[in-house]
């Protein structure tokens, strides 16, 4: 079924300015579902977005129900960390695009999610239902896909916030100088490759905590916990370019090495916090590392220490002194 909302206009306003505020969207969005046919005004389908509404007209919304996925099309699997009425954690394996788009030929983890029939939110649009928000294809780790509306924006609005808590581990080469290095500077699309994103002025503000955590046993890479305090997109990775660091395996902006012989990308989202949309209690997940990347650390570091430094409340007390 449709998610159907229903809203009464207070004042005289145009519908999309009036739709913007209420479900807390841009007025392109609202455009979209105008466009769409889901929005009526006192239940006559409308197709305008500058529709003059009058005071106690009703908006009513069919949010676009989620498309199911031929179940042929998905050969793969996702571990569910966590599920409920609200609220799905998922621990997204590497090589798994989040959401579609023209220039992607696979199934993505939205795909995965209708196939799967879950319910889910759908204020981000139709090909990001459910989406809170993204991990770059290579890397691995823990997502929260929101399962309605309500909590898609309870969610959302923490981020905004900087109320959810992101941490990631990464192994980059070479190691990092200083024990915690802070990085603070605007991202925006790459003017010398489109490709990449960069740090360039006109950018959107970034910034990035990261923290050192072991270094492998013949000193030439370094396992690091990354803290994000934006959510731009490479954000962790052209924040590490600027140092003239780069995450193994990671052939975009790194420098290709011929011993850089990674399968996959080494970078992790670890550990995510924030407050549930119901129960509004504090709530903490954590994403084991696939095998690939556990036997990777376990080959090139001394082990003893690992298990004690990748703990959450570590990790958590290696930035307790740096502000939000």
């Amino acid at each position: 079924m449709s998610d159907i909302q229903s809203f009464a206009c207070k004042s005289e306003q145009r519908l999309d300015v009036f739709l913007a505020s209420v479900i807390e969207q841009t007025r392109s969005q609202v455009a979209q579902l105008i466009k769409k046919e889901c929005v009526y005004v006192d239940g006559k389908l409308v197709s305008r977005a500058g529709v003059k509404l009058k005071m106690n007209q009703e908006v009513k919304v069919e949010f676009p129900e989620a498309k199911i996925v031929k179940a042929l099309e998905i050969d793969f699997d996702v571990e569910v960390l966590y599920e409920d009425d609200d609220v799905l954690v998922i621990n997204k394996p590497t090589n798994l695009t989040v959401h579609p788009a023209p220039s992607v030929k696979d199934a993505t983890l939205v795909e995965w999610l209708k196939h799967k029939n879950i319910r889910l939110s759908t204020i981000s649009g139709e090909e990001r239902h459910g989406i809170v928000h993204r991990l770059d294809k290579g890397t691995s780790g823990v997502m929260v896909v929101a399962k309605n509306n309500v909590a898609h924006q309870f969610l959302s609005e923490q981020l905004q916030d900087k109320s959810m808590g992101r941490y990631y581990l990464a192994v980059v080469v070479p190691p990092l100088k200083e024990e915690i290095t802070i990085v603070e500077k605007p991202i925006k699309r790459s003017s010398k490759n489109r490709l990449k994103m960069g740090c360039e002025n006109g950018g959107k503000d970034a910034k990035t905590a990261f923290s050192f955590l072991a270094l492998s046993e013949d000193e030439t890479m370094q396992l690091i916990a990354c803290k994000l305090f934006t959510g731009r997109t490479h954000q962790i990775r052209v924040h590490l370019e600027t140092m003239s660091r780069h995450i193994l395996g990671d052939h975009l902006y790194g420098n290709t090495q011929k011993d850089d012989k990674s399968e996959r990308i080494l970078l992790h989202a670890y550990e995510i916090h924030f407050i549930h949309p119901s129960t509004k209690k504090l709530c903490s997940f954590v994403a084991p590392m696939d095998e690939y990347m556990t036997a990777f650390i376990d080959n090139k570091f001394n082990t003893e220490n690992i298990n004690e430094v990748i703990n959450p409340s570590y990790i958590s007390k290696s930035f307790i002194h740096i502000d939000s």
